[in-house]
């Protein structure tokens, strides 16, 4: 039995309030019979329409009858011609205005003969088979004995009807017998073909019998059990005419079946299922005549069907497990709480957890995360369960009884598990813990990444045991959880492209090869050229929807999804040469929707459409390409280039370093690139501090930052203060002082311990002094008054709360002006929370009287144009 199906069969001691311990069939019938289950979908012979939005199998051109191909548009007639069309340059919309409707070249499901209303026709001219035989005759009689043509209405109206001859005795066919032997056409054929199973034959003159009598005629066998056996075996006939039969399955197989069947329609889009894959799970259900889908042998089922025999097993857990059943069973589905995150399943396996109390652990920290929306990806949670299986490996082997009695575990079983993975880093060794590899396990080796994931993850889930009081319920020691270290921090930084492999990128005959590779024209070339001009993350660029251009002031702009939560808001200066190449972009994928739909998309249509739509499961085009088709190709068009490793992330650190050298200042850069801090644009900024232009650009205009209501304030001016007259305002602060809020009091008075006498206004007076410790209080402090002024009732409010805090950003200026001539602006800006130990750097010993920083910053006259402090990253840019 397969790991899937155990999960399917019911678990747990409890029997009357598990949802696993009921029975399915009811359930499953209680919803089939719910109002919102499509009735398309109730019957065991179901009659798909042509056209449905998800099942559809008619083809796309307007009033063609024929079949489309499992994953075309089109029959293969028209797929041919519309192939040669855009071989030839032509585009879908020529091909569908030319393209002629096709008759079919049989029936799809064969009418009722003129004669005969309970037997189906077989001939062009609408007979059944006996009747055809008899119009046959009758039209050759007249030809050789009276030399006339027949007539057809007149034979027709003396014509006398057979009766029926039922069901096809396929269990399984869902046709009408148009035989004596009651088998329908096809499995009549096909009968033969298999030379006669059991021996079923009719009397001689058999037709002749049945016309005199009007009764069926009797049948002779050889073996009639062999027969029967032969008629339960037998598949339906596979041809496409939206017909899906459910004959012969146990009735709870059914009900799975139908249930997965309507699922799939709703909710968020998955893949294309063909009727025709799903006619071979039905029979392949019908051959292991299995209860349900958890009994089906997958090993033995085609690639596509056991595709869909996944996703259907998906849908059934569901349904057939509550969140508490979930971990009883060993797994954790974050749809229960509502959840899925893009581009990753539902389920997460914890059963390789084999020690109960650290499974529970594990699985109650996942349902935290998930019922609080503290998750924004999958990622947190397989570093959690990747940690817990190392260390569940680890106990199983190592410990006494296997760790599955916690109190038997020491602090010294923790040390050595440290000591282990240490080891296994150090010689490259195997991991313990086994991880999925496509549909099989197997141990990677273990690298200091891994063991950075393993620590991590198991510290965390660990860590919340003991908080939460699980590790107390249980009695592990609390000693056995601190003693696992956090794991080290391996991650680095991409380096920018060098200038030869910046050129390689970047020249035409290159970029047409990448073109060339993309034989499908999903845009990888656009994509490409996007990273490198715009500098967005690759998902950014991806996802982008299909209305992402607009000229503002004759500008082109490109607005795109910055926050990571959908909102397409924010937007950026693109060059002309790019901005077109969208607008070409643009109008293939209105002509992909074209072919799709049969008419060109809504303006709501537009607003909603990937730029770069995906292939797969993605009927509706709302889904861009994946990164790992976008990033396959890369590295097959990088590696024939020859030109060393480079990944695509590299374009976002050139850019930014690009941006440095050409006198941007980090404000400017994370602007930009949409960085939340200056701290992640010094990330991606790769300059040496030596090189003169680092200073240059840290001593130019820095502005306020993009989250600020008034972007491009001055904060310091381009000419620095000098050394000496920075030196020359610096206090010494080992004789006494005492802190207040934002900087330090020298008032000695008030050191002394007696009462101030302006009553603590520090901000005002003059003895206040502000060290390089509080810059970053002072930020805040002026984003806290730049958003009540804009909150201001009227202007004159508002200009007042300027003109109030104007002394106040005067001196943050001189500050900024002086830290820096001394070399420790970046030490101050990266310095936030006081520390005691903090009291003792320079950057607290450095201070300056606020009113001798006011006047510096007076007398420096700076002016800088707020426009061009937003544009200029965009001109260097372009």
């Amino acid at each position: 039995m397969t790991a899937v199906a155990r999960l399917l069969l019911p678990v747990g001691p409890d029997t009357t309030t598990s949802r696993t311990t009921r029975d399915r069939l009811e359930l499953l019938n209680a919803l089939i019979s719910g109002p919102n289950f499509d009735p398309v979908f109730r019957p065991d012979v179901m009659q798909i329409p042509r056209d449905h939005p998800v099942y559809g199998w008619g083809c796309g051109v307007t009033g063609c009858e024929r079949t489309r191909d499992a994953f075309h548009d089109y029959c293969q007639e028209h797929g041919n011609e519309w192939k040669a069309v855009r071989e030839a340059g032509g585009n879908i919309t020529d091909f569908l205005a030319t393209a002629q409707p096709k008759k079919p070249r049989a029936w799809l499901t064969p009418p009722s003969c003129l004669v005969c209303p309970d037997i189906p026709a077989r001939s062009q001219t609408q007979l059944c088979y006996l009747h055809a035989q008899q119009w046959t005759k009758h039209r050759r009689h007249l030809q050789v004995k009276h030399q006339q043509e027949a007539v057809f209405e007149d034979w027709l109206a003396k014509a006398r009807p057979f009766p029926g001859f039922g069901p096809c005795q396929v269990l399984s066919c869902p046709y009408r017998a148009e035989h004596g032997l009651g088998l329908c056409h096809r499995h009549h054929s096909r009968y033969v073909r298999q030379k006669n199973p059991g021996g079923a034959r009719l009397p001689k003159y058999w037709s002749r019998q049945l016309a005199e009598t009007g009764k069926p005629v009797p049948v002779n066998y050889d073996d009639e059990a062999l027969f029967r056996k032969w008629c339960q075996e037998m598949d339906p006939p596979h041809q496409i005419n939206g017909n899906l039969t459910l004959l012969g399955l146990r009735p709870l197989i059914k009900a799975e079946i139908k249930w997965c069947i309507w699922r799939h329609t709703e909710g968020e889009e998955g893949g294309v299922w063909p009727i025709s894959w799903i006619q071979r799970i039905i029979d392949e259900c019908r051959r292991q005549d299995v209860n349900s889908l958890a009994d089906l042998d997958l090993d033995i089922c085609k690639h596509h069907p056991r595709q869909l025999a996944r996703v259907m097993l998906h849908y059934l857990r569901l349904v057939y497990f509550t969140r508490e059943d979930t971990k009883d069973a060993g797994f954790i589905e974050t749809e229960h709480f509502g959840i899925r995150f893009p581009s990753a399943r539902s389920h997460m396996d914890l059963s390789r957890i084999t020690q109960r109390w650290l499974r529970d652990m594990c699985w109650d920290l996942m349902a935290t995360r998930l019922l609080t929306g503290q998750a924004r990806s999958r990622t947190p949670f397989d570093f959690d369960r990747r940690g817990c299986t190392e260390l569940s490996a680890y106990l199983e082997v190592e410990t006494p009884g296997g760790g599955h009695d916690a109190t038997l575990l020491t602090e010294a079983h923790m040390i050595d598990f440290v000591a282990d993975q240490r080891h296994r880093v150090r010689n490259k060794l195997p991991s313990l813990g086994q991880r999925a590899n496509g549909n099989k396990m197997e141990a990677g080796v273990a690298t200091p990444g891994t063991m950075a994931t393993v620590f991590d993850g198991a510290r965390r889930v660990l860590r919340s045991g003991l908080e939460s009081g699980a590790a107390e319920r249980v009695g592990l020691d609390r000693r056995f959880i601190i003693a696992l270290p956090y794991g080290p921090k391996t991650k680095g930084r991409r380096r920018p492209f060098s200038d030869e492999v910046a050129r390689a990128l970047a020249r035409e005959e290159n970029l047409q090869l990448l073109d060339a590779a993309d034989v499908e024209d999903r845009g990888a070339r656009d994509i490409w050229e996007g990273l490198v001009v715009t500098g967005r993350r690759c998902t950014e660029i991806l996802r982008v929807r299909l209305e992402c251009t607009s000229r503002i002031g004759n500008v082109p702009m490109f607005w795109h999804d910055q926050t990571k939560v959908g909102n397409v808001d924010e937007g950026i200066r693109i060059p002309e040469r790019f901005y077109q190449r969208i607008k070409e972009r643009q109008a293939k994928t209105i002509a992909r929707f074209v072919q799709r739909k049969g008419r060109p998309p809504t303006p709501e249509e537009r607003l909603k459409l990937a730029l770069f739509p995906a292939r797969n499961s993605n009927r509706e085009f709302l889904k861009g390409i994946t990164y790992s088709w976008f990033h396959h190709l890369f590295q097959s068009w990088i590696l024939g280039l020859d030109i060393g490793k480079a990944v695509p992330h590299q374009a976002r650190h050139t850019l930014a370093t690009n941006l440095l050298k050409a006198g941007a200042n980090l404000s400017q850069v994370k602007r930009y690139l949409g960085q939340v801090s200056e701290a992640m644009a010094e990330h991606y900024t790769h300059i040496a501090n030596t090189d003169p232009r680092l200073n240059d650009a840290l001593q130019a205009v820095w502005v306020g930052g993009p989250g600020s209501f008034e972007p491009g304030i001055v904060l310091s001016g381009s000419e620095p203060m000098t050394r000496e007259e920075a030196e020359a305002m610096l206090i010494d602060l080992t004789r006494k002082s005492t802190p207040a809020e934002g900087g330090f009091c020298t008032y000695q008075p008030v050191v002394d311990g007696q009462a101030c006498p302006w009553k603590l206004n520090c901000h005002s007076c003059t003895e206040f002094v502000m060290t390089g410790a509080d810059l970053v209080y002072w930020h805040r402090k002026r984003e806290q008054w730049r958003m009540l002024a804009e909150r201001a009732p009227d202007d004159a409010t508002r200009d007042y709360l300027h003109q109030v805090f104007e002394p106040t950003a005067r001196a943050i200026d001189g500050l900024e002006r002086a830290l820096a001539a001394v070399g420790l602006l970046e030490e101050a800006l990266q310095l936030d929370l006081r520390r005691p130990q903090d009291y003792f750097g320079r950057v607290w010993s450095s201070a300056f009287r606020a009113d001798e920083l006011v006047r510096q910053a007076e007398t420096d006259d700076l002016e800088f144009d707020d426009e061009y402090a937003i544009e200029q990253p965009s001109e260097a840019t372009s």
